[in-house]
């Protein structure tokens, strides 16, 4: 009994169709969960300085929302004190 050589063959194609594959499969995945998210920036990889616009715009909208509630919340204080203020003047 001897032993037989072992025989190894490399299929180009196929490995060629295997890269192409997986290159189409990452593309649709990040196609995918743009789609899925509704946004277009979902992480600094797919657009960096858009990222970065996006989120100072973000903390910008914040800082306006704050100061809105801020004002309204002034503007209760002052309808609630001027009612006293009144009473008070006035006896």
């Amino acid at each position: 009994m001897g032993l037989q050589p072992l025989s190894l063959r490399t299929n180009i194609s196929s490995l060629q169709a295997q890269g192409n594959l997986s290159r189409n499969e990452a593309l649709l995945g990040s196609t995918m969960q743009r789609l899925s998210s509704g946004w277009r920036i979902n992480q600094g990889a797919d657009d960096a300085a858009g990222l970065s616009i996006s989120e100072k715009l973000r903390a910008h909208i914040r800082g306006l929302a704050q100061a809105r509630r801020n004002a309204n919340d002034g503007i209760s204080l002052l309808q609630t004190a001027r009612p006293r203020s009144t009473m008070a003047s006035a006896s």
